[in-house]
C-alpha cells in the first residue's frame, strides 16, 4: 500500500469530498481571517450532526452566507436568518443561525482590537500548531485545557456554539493543531 492510501481513520474513503478535506485541509495552518470564520461558522453548524453532513453542505453555505464575509454576515437582520431558516441546503436551525450573525459581530469586534481575527487566535499557540503524536483515532482528544480557556474566552465576548468540543474540533480543522494519526501520509 502506497504511503499516500494511509489516512487517518475518520477519513471516509467512500466520500470525494471527506478525503480532499483530510488531505487537503484539516490541520493545514490557516491565517486567513475569513476560513477562520468560514469554519467557525461550519463547525458550530455541525454541533449535533456528523462532519460529513456539514461538509456535504458547503458549497451550500457558502452561497448562503455570502462567501463567509463577517463584514455581511454581521448585518443580517431578521429577514434574511427568516429567508436562511427556508434554505434547504443548510441545516435550518436558528439558533445556529443566530449565533453565526452574533458570532460575526464577535469576531469584528476581536479583529479591531487586535488588527485581525488571525493574530489573535495564532497568539494562543504561539504561533505554531500544536503537533499530537497519536497512534489511533481513539488517542486524539476531543477537548484540552487549551480550547477549554480559548471557548471561554470567546463565550465572554458574546459568542455561542463555541463550547470546548466545538472549538477543539476548529482548532484542528484550521490547523492550530495537528492531529493526523502518526500512521497518517498528513502526520508530518
Amino acid at each position: 500500500m502506497s504511503q499516500i492510501n494511509i489516512r487517518c481513520a475518520w477519513a471516509n474513503p467512500k466520500n470525494p469530498l471527506y478525503l480532499a478535506y483530510h488531505d487537503k485541509e484539516w490541520g493545514v495552518p490557516v491565517y486567513d481571517d475569513q476560513k477562520l470564520f468560514e469554519m467557525l461558522v461550519l463547525e458550530g453548524a455541525q454541533a449535533g450532526l456528523s462532519w460529513e453532513t456539514i461538509l456535504n453542505k458547503r458549497e451550500n453555505y457558502r452561497r448562503a452566507f455570502d462567501g463567509f464575509d463577517p463584514e455581511l454576515v454581521a448585518c443580517y437582520d431578521e429577514a434574511k436568518i427568516a429567508s436562511l431558516l427556508t434554505d434547504a441546503g443548510i441545516v435550518r436551525n436558528r439558533r445556529k443561525i443566530n449565533a453565526a450573525v452574533a458570532n460575526a459581530r464577535v469576531f469584528l469586534a476581536i479583529q479591531a482590537e487586535a488588527g485581525s481575527f488571525s493574530d489573535w487566535i495564532w497568539a494562543w499557540v504561539g504561533g505554531k500548531p500544536i503537533r499530537g503524536n497519536w497512534k489511533s483515532i481513539s488517542d486524539v482528544p476531543v477537548s484540552t485545557e487549551l480550547s477549554d480557556t480559548i471557548s471561554k474566552e470567546l463565550k465572554k465576548r458574546g459568542m455561542s456554539f463555541v463550547g470546548s468540543t466545538i472549538i477543539y474540533s476548529w482548532m484542528q480543522a484550521v490547523g492550530l493543531v495537528n492531529d493526523h494519526t502518526s500512521d497518517c501520509f498528513r502526520s508530518c
